[in-house]
């Protein structure tokens, strides 16, 4: 999840690795190995036979993107989880590249300039700055209705769906949740929630380069209308939202910048939606593909829990971490890597890790120890998006169980894994479970 976007000149893509050539081949340390592009849908169908050869064969593999540069994926557990708290890791590209590789840097459109200044695209100190501020706005008042209202807006895309009698999982339930959810914590009035999903659905909704460009226009509403907001919050009396409690959020007489209000908000967005739906959508597939766990978690509610955890694991609903940069040339698991190039931390392929993780390839629900990397965890760049997405698969109590629709899956595609990434790559083409709802049965699908 980053701030910056594939496919727009200067702007990164976060868990996105851009579109390779399957004809080159790619040799490091005498290893050759075919790249496939990393960004098809047949490609995130299942990647993790290819992570597993890297893991094996090249665990600190150079690749080039489809903007040209040069980046390391990461992919064995230990060596990512050094990745993520590693301080000679840089998440802003100016403290750690030269000017010569600054200069090559791309263009960036003014009015997303702001969004740069977004806690995950930041160094200490600024990175502990922002923080410090927005753990002042996410007070525990606002984190218990935050829960609350999460279980009722299931309940109420669990009611709308009934309604219909066949329904599709990410249209109608995993995309409005998290927008949904997100808006009424900014403090979105009802009025303005229509325009404000779909602006949220073109950004988030992006699968290539020409897509990044067709968004633009409802970014830069979006953009417009959040810093027309703030300013509202600014003069007139706060109200009891998110969007007020940054304004009003203040340490050591320190307050957050419009712009930073900006980048705050644009981030929950992205981050929010991203975990949330990927994690909804891969995961619901998963339970359905193996009917075995399924009737297991259906006969122990105790599971919830574990199977959330396991479902982050398993699917790792973000692929790949943000960006980092080397701050010095560095040695990672025997592999050098130069001063100022961009190092990929790959979580689906930590979390896969036959050396950390028994049997990894299987879903288990009763997995325990369950350290997964689906968050980033120990890193000072940890995702607050993790509370959310875990609030929306496992909301306490959950809904009526005799309202739950049954989930059925329809003919099998190429492309059946469900992923959404920050601003990219999107939705990939996929198999979706098809929902009817059948009053008096059972769901097997906890919302």
């Amino acid at each position: 999840m980053s701030s910056r976007w594939d496919g727009v000149p200067g702007v990164r893509a976060g868990s996105l690795v851009g579109g390779l050539d399957e004809s080159r081949v790619i040799s490091m340390n005498e290893v050759e190995i075919a790249s496939p592009d990393l960004a098809s849908p047949r490609f995130k169908a299942d990647p993790h036979p290819f992570y597993a050869r890297l893991r094996a064969e090249a665990p600190v593999w150079r690749t080039t993107l489809s903007d040209k540069r040069t980046a390391w994926l990461v992919t064995r557990y230990a060596d990512v989880a050094g990745v993520l708290k590693d301080d000679r890791l840089a998440k802003d590209p100016h403290n750690a590249q030269n000017p010569e590789q600054q200069a090559e840097g791309q263009w960036v459109p003014g009015f997303l300039k702001p969004l740069e200044q977004n806690m995950l695209d930041l160094d200490d100190p600024d990175h502990r700055r922002l923080r410090a501020l927005v753990s002042k706005a996410f007070t525990p008042r606002l984190i218990e209705r935050l829960r609350g209202r999460i279980e009722t807006i299931c309940q109420e895309l669990l009611d709308a769906m009934g309604r219909r009698g066949r329904t599709e999982l990410v249209r109608d339930y995993a995309l409005p949740l998290p927008a949904t959810v997100i808006a009424e914590l900014l403090g979105i009035p009802p009025k303005d929630q229509r325009k404000f999903h779909r602006w949220s659905n073109r950004i988030v909704s992006i699968s290539s380069g020409r897509d990044v460009w067709r968004a633009l226009p409802a970014a830069l509403a979006f953009v417009r209308y959040l810093r027309k907001m703030s300013e509202r919050r600014r003069r007139l009396s706060p109200e009891d939202d998110l969007m007020s409690a940054l304004v009003q959020a203040e340490e050591a007489g320190d307050r957050l910048s419009q712009d930073e209000l900006l980048a705050m908000s644009f981030l929950l967005l992205v981050a929010g939606h991203e975990t949330t739906v990927n994690l909804i959508s891969s995961g619901t597939l998963a339970l359905l593909e193996d009917p075995e766990q399924l009737e297991k978690l259906e006969g122990d509610p105790s599971l919830i829990k574990p199977t959330v955890e396991e479902l982050l694991r398993y699917t790792s609903p973000v692929e790949i971490a943000t960006e980092r940069y080397a701050r010095e040339d560095l040695d990672i698991s025997g592999t050098e890597v130069p001063r100022g190039e961009l190092v990929l931390a790959v979580l689906g392929s930590a979390n896969r890790d036959e050396q950390h993780f028994e049997d990894p390839d299987t879903l288990d629900l009763a997995r325990d120890p369950n350290r997964h990397l689906a968050f980033g965890r120990g890193g000072v760049h940890h995702l607050r998006s993790a509370s959310l997405s875990r609030g929306a698969a496992r909301p306490d109590g959950g809904p009526d169980r005799r309202q739950r629709p049954t989930a059925a899956l329809p003919k099998p595609t190429p492309g059946s894994r469900l992923q959404i990434a920050a601003l990219a790559p999107g939705l990939v083409p996929a198999r979706t479970a098809e929902v009817a709802h059948r009053p008096g049965q059972h769901n097997k699908l906890k919302c």
